[in-house]
């Protein structure tokens, strides 16, 4: 069984809407690939042929981890989060202590991560040395670059 995984609604409907895309476009697409390349002559030495047929088999295996993703998928209320103290789908305004630096983090699955916005994964060390602190706990975690310690601020939703 797959593992529970926590979404925003913004994030299962983007997975919704890829899942369809494949199942249609993305089949469609594939499905007139083989059939061109089909068209081309003998398939026992077809490379084209082959090369269409591995891409379908990767699709299907895309569309079976998604289908999987989505039926282990749960959706969280926001407004029912507890913000006092860190979970997943809380923002997290957070001040690294060596240089004073504030950011401000979301806690959330990892297909939904995107650092550009603010998201991070909760399975990133980051977010994995913040869960269940609450507003003036300090953490010391452990990210690749070394130990960074820092002081949450402000936890919200």
């Amino acid at each position: 069984m797959a593992e529970v995984t926590y979404y925003t609604q913004d994030g299962l409907d983007k997975l919704k809407e890829e899942l369809h895309q494949l199942k249609t476009a993305g089949r469609s697409a594939i499905s007139k690939a083989i059939a061109e390349a089909r068209d081309k002559g003998d398939l026992s030495e077809n490379a084209e042929y082959d090369a269409a047929k591995e891409a379908q088999g990767m699709h299907e295996a895309k569309i079976a981890k998604l289908e999987a993703t989505l039926a282990s998928a749960r959706l969280i209320d926001e407004s029912k989060l507890d913000v006092s103290k860190v979970l997943a789908l809380s923002i997290v305004k957070i001040k690294n202590i060596k240089n004073g630096a504030t950011m401000t983090y979301q806690l959330v699955a990892e297909s939904e991560a995107d650092l550009k916005t603010g998201k991070i994964s909760v399975k990133s060390p980051i977010a994995q040395g913040l869960l269940g602190k609450s507003v003036g706990d300090k953490t010391e975690i452990q990210v690749p670059a070394g130990k960074l310690e820092f002081e949450i601020l402000e936890i919200s939703r």
